[in-house]
């Protein structure tokens, strides 16, 4: 019997299109033999619409937008493909708010349906750029100076805020909306103006943002793959020609380039592997992770973030890494999907009534 695999992309954020690729990507690499693989398609909406199996790899993203919505909105289990039939794994490629932050792993959980990737609490700490900052700090782990605030907060005392960030900061300045990636919403401020401006783009996309100085520094990734036990791969560099790793650097342009593997010292390795473990383990993380890191020339590893959905498009960096450290994409798909197997079956030894019956 073939493994039902749900492949559920799309979603109401501003990172659809980079999951619209990421989905067309994941199809042409799985393993129709072994899986039957259902779409859910999530509208910019919010719509949920369900397609038929697929017979085959997507040959494009626009085969990916199909269908009517679901009949019973309200009903949670209207999404699902087979009536009356569950899904025996849910593979969620979502980017962004309502999908990558914990909001549709909660929903997962309710449905008692295995999924790939992170649960709640990593979700949604890995996804608020606060949040995990602090919990960084908690795992004492090297970080830029920050200052983080809300609108509202913005609003009221904008000037103090601007003494506050030229105080203790440095130009540059990196302002980022807090709960969003794929660099959506950042920019680089050199000086007072172009920090309001920025500000004001940034809440565009949420209520919270986070205000970072800048560094001089290699940036390096490196993916992170487990759950109890994590293991890493190899490192890699970011090497942009532009300004800075934008949206249209990663996705459209072409214009970044890549060392991969990185040239790094076995020393300089070795912290970064300690580094994104204690990153993927305080936030709880499992499945998979990108931790993504600066490194001074004084070989200071200072952890940037961690993605807890990265993306798997031809040019992402987490699957190129796992590939150069000798494991392919197709086999990839399959160690998350057994991880994600795993922890279900895990989660299902747990007693559910105080006396154990």
């Amino acid at each position: 019997m073939k493994i039902k695999l749900g492949l559920l992309y799309g979603g109401k954020s501003a990172e659809h299109e980079v999951s619209l690729l990421t989905a067309r990507a994941v199809t042409q690499a799985i393993n129709f033999d072994k899986y039957e693989v259902y779409p859910i398609y999530i509208t910019k909406t919010g719509e949920w619409r369900k397609g038929s199996v697929l017979a085959g790899p997507a040959e494009t993203v626009e085969t990916l937008k199909f269908g009517e919505a679901a009949s019973k909105p309200n009903n949670i289990s209207s999404f699902l493909p087979i009536e009356g039939n569950d899904l025996d794994v849910i593979f969620p490629l979502l980017h962004g708010p309502n999908g990558e932050d914990g909001t549709v792993q909660g929903l997962l959980e309710v449905l008692n349906l295995p999924y790939v990737g992170n649960g709640v609490l990593a979700s949604a700490a890995g996804m608020d750029k606060v949040v995990m900052k602090q919990l960084f700090e908690v795992a004492g782990l090297s970080q830029v100076p920050y200052v983080h605030f809300i609108r509202k907060v913005w609003r009221s005392n904008q000037e103090a805020l601007l003494q506050q960030m030229e105080e203790s900061l440095k130009w540059p300045l990196f302002v980022k909306p807090a709960n969003l990636g794929s660099s959506v919403g950042i920019t680089k401020a050199a000086n007072r103006e172009d920090l309001i401006k920025a500000v004001e783009l940034a809440f565009k996309y949420d209520r919270k943002i986070i205000v970072e100085q800048g560094i001089v520094a290699r940036e390096l990734e490196m993916s992170v793959l487990g759950n109890d036990n994590p293991r890493c791969s190899i490192a890699g560099e970011v090497l942009p020609t532009k300004d800075f790793y934008d949206y249209e650097a990663k996705y459209e342009d072409g214009t970044t380039n890549y060392a991969i593997p990185a040239v790094v010292s076995a020393e300089l390795l070795k912290k970064m592997e300690d580094a994104a473990i204690r990153a993927f383990k305080v936030l709880d993380c499992s499945g998979l992770v990108r931790a993504d890191f600066f490194v001074t020339d004084k070989e200071e590893v200072i952890i940037n973030e961690v993605n807890t959905m990265p993306g798997f498009t031809p040019i992402s960096m987490y699957p190129k890494l796992w590939m150069e450290s000798g494991l392919t994409y197709p086999g990839l798909i399959e160690e998350l999907i057994t991880l994600a197997l795993e922890r279900f079956e895990e989660k299902q030894q747990l007693e559910h009534s105080k006396d154990g019956e």
